[in-house]
């Protein structure tokens, strides 16, 4: 029993522990309940209830998702759910917030986590700060509501990544020219439209393009060596057999950040500040893949004196940049001689294989899918349904909470793991392949056959969807929108949609995924590639730039890019790589073997191309994947409309969202 103000709290022994954080709310609302002449026996309003159960359930996703435990008595240290970068919350948003409750000795913002870690000078001011802001709102940098959620952990503490090294063969120069020469520079390219001129500008998404010397065809990638322009060359896929070892890239009007991703998953986000040089010679250039992650914000050092350089993990020193208008020259040389670099595995000029090539069209890419998606399935059926038996917990809890009579869509059920696995549930399933579906219906499950882009399924029928592991199959980023707006026409308002895709990033906050960890007998081995792993542009990272004027034998380009808008035009005409099982992705298009198990005989492989060995026997196929990179999928859900995403989250080598229907 505790008493304040002449109010008693009752908890009845073995019915209900109240934690320190509900008593604690609890009395508060009661004090304002009494403050605002409210009856004595007042009772919790809808709103309150809600605000409880919010705060509450913030905690536990804490736990669950991050492993932050948070404790049940009043500490120095305040965790600040909502109140991340990742939220779009910048440090000089939120520190003037929390210091009106007190005086903050530090407060620590991981990069890319919706939450934020504050420890108080006293407990009092940290108990203070509970009260007064818990369920407050802020407004973020794009002008949202957020309603921040604290709680009390032990200690405010984030475990550091050891300071990283630029990749081998990056340099950046910064200030290489004056503010009146980028000036000049700025002032000196033409953007009006000239048809007459064969340099003539040509629009991309969020960018424009200015040809010099020779054209640069995005739809493959290249340039026609024997069509000269007269002046350059824009060029963005760093192809090896097309360019030689040095690049350089000047950096004008803005700041930005862009991101180096090493083979093995090691990423490095290096700041390039205006008027500053960037070099890429030797493994940074050949191997290394560098890009622009379409965001309207850069996660930076938030001391004055960091320039350029690495984006340190110091998250006791990070906030939030704003993107403006960066233009930039980046210059190539041709490439007259075949690529002779000590990186074979990834060069195109030493690649002997012909694995299929990127679709140009979307009827190449639904043939694309016919044969490396649709009939490998229909042949490896059994072999498939063998591996899948045991469902995965996080969609487990998903469809476990969804309320009884509830009736959900499994688009692409496959074998039917999940159709069973809620009871009160109306679950009805689908897929592409006969056999799969034949499977599930074996099994007494209801499921029928349909290409995921047209399901016969009445518009706002269903409660909830999901989908799991097959937006990944779509081989054009406008296919993966069109399965995702399938997908949300089946919901009704307010109707849930789970949304699994296989990630690029196989070991993520240094913990390898299942798949990686399942690797006995590949280590050492890489991803055979037939093209540089640039090569590959996904709808977050690798923005086309444009060129410049220069010599015929150099080839520039001009990038105009504004609050690092991205583009989702896919590469094509490029072969696709064969990926090594339970290795790490090095490109997110890629060709993954599925080597048969049972009646081989019935079955031949789609392709004879690809590591097949000799010593192995069974029929091997390969299935069309494209891996999404962090980020990707929240920036596809966000180009459908009238959805909001609940919830984005990293499992076990999948990118995940929870999506509502507005």
């Amino acid at each position: 029993m505790e008493c304040m103000n002449n109010i008693i709290i009752i908890v009845p022994s073995g019915l209900l522990r109240l934690t320190f954080f509900t008593v604690y709310l609890f009395i508060y609302f009661l004090q304002f309940a009494m403050d605002s002449s409210h009856q004595s026996n007042y009772k919790l309003s809808k709103t309150e209830k809600k605000f409880l159960r919010k705060q509450i359930k913030a905690r536990h996703t804490l736990l669950r998702h991050e492993g932050i435990e948070t404790v049940s008595y009043a500490t120095q240290s305040l965790v600040v759910a909502n109140g991340g970068l990742g939220n779009g919350v910048s440090r000089n948003q939120l520190l003037p917030v929390l210091e009106k409750c007190g005086l903050v000795d530090a407060l620590l913002m991981p990069p890319n986590k919706p939450y934020s870690f504050a420890r108080y000078k006293t407990t009092e001011e940290s108990k203070r700060a509970y009260v007064t802001l818990n369920g407050k709102e802020v407004v973020d940098d794009l002008g949202q509501k957020i309603i921040l959620y604290l709680n009390f952990v032990e200690k405010a503490q984030w475990k550091e990544l050891r300071p990283q090294a630029l990749p081998p063969g990056l340099m950046v120069v910064e200030e290489i020219i004056s503010s009146e020469e980028e000036k000049m520079l700025l002032e000196s390219v033409d953007w009006t439209e000239d048809t007459d001129n064969q340099n003539s500008q040509k629009s991309l998404k969020h960018r424009r393009v200015k040809h010099f010397g020779y054209e640069f065809h995005y739809e493959n990638n290249n340039v026609d060596k024997d069509k000269p322009l007269p002046g350059g060359i824009p060029a963005h896929i760093d192809t090896h057999s097309a360019f030689e070892d040095e690049i350089v890239s000047l950096s004008l009007g803005s700041e930005i950040v862009m991101d180096f991703k090493h083979p093995d998953g090691t990423a490095v986000p290096v700041m390039l500040p205006r008027q500053s040089l960037l070099v890429m010679t030797g493994e940074s250039r050949y191997l290394w893949t560098h890009g622009i992650t379409c965001r309207k914000f850069d996660t930076v050092q938030a001391s004055e004196n960091h320039k350029s350089g690495i984006i340190t993990s110091d998250v006791g020193d990070l906030t939030l940049s704003k993107r403006g208008l960066r233009t930039s020259f980046t210059f190539r040389k041709v490439r007259q001689t075949p690529c002779n670099c000590s990186y074979p595995l990834v060069c195109d000029s030493q690649r002997k294989e012909t694995p299929p090539s990127f679709p140009e069209s979307d009827k190449e890419a639904s043939r694309l899918e016919q044969e490396y998606v649709h009939q490998v399935y229909e042949e490896i059926a059994g072999h498939f349904s063998s591996t899948r038996h045991t469902p995965w917990p996080h969609i487990v809890e998903f469809l476990k909470a969804l309320p009884s009579g509830s009736i959900v869509a499994d688009i692409g059920c496959g074998n039917g793991k999940y159709l069973g696995v809620n009871k009160e549930l109306y679950m009805v399933g689908c897929d592409r392949s006969q056999n799969l579906v034949d499977i599930c219906r074996e099994r007494q499950f209801q499921a029928f056959v349909c290409d995921a882009l047209a399901v016969p399924v009445c518009s706002g029928s269903c409660d909830a969807c999901i989908s799991i592991a097959v937006i990944h199959h779509f081989a054009t980023a406008e296919r993966r929108v069109a399965a995702l707006q399938e997908i949300v026409r089946l919901l009704r308002p307010g109707g849930k949609a789970l949304i699994y895709v296989w990630a690029m990033e196989q070991e993520y906050n240094k913990q390898k995924s299942k798949y990686l960890k399942g690797n006995r007998n590949s280590q050492g081995k890489k991803e055979e590639m037939n093209s540089d792993t640039s090569v590959q542009r996904s709808l977050v990272e690798q923005m086309p730039d444009m060129g410049s004027r220069d010599s015929a034998s150099s080839v520039p380009r001009i990038n105009d890019s504004q609050e690092g808008g991205c583009n989702s035009r896919q590469v094509s005409n490029s072969k696709l790589p064969i990926h090594v099982n339970r290795t790490s992705f090095y490109s997110q298009d890629v060709l993954v073997p599925w080597h048969l198990k049972g009646n081989p005989d019935k079955a031949k492989p789609v392709e004879p191309f690809g590591p097949i060995g000799s010593q192995d026997p069974s029929p091997v196929f390969h299935r069309y994947y494209h891996v999404f990179r962090e980020g990707e999928l929240e920036a596809l859900c966000r180009t459908v409309s009238d959805v909001r995403i609940l919830q984005s989250y990293y499992d076990q080598g999948n990118w995940c969202v929870i999506l509502q229907k507005a």
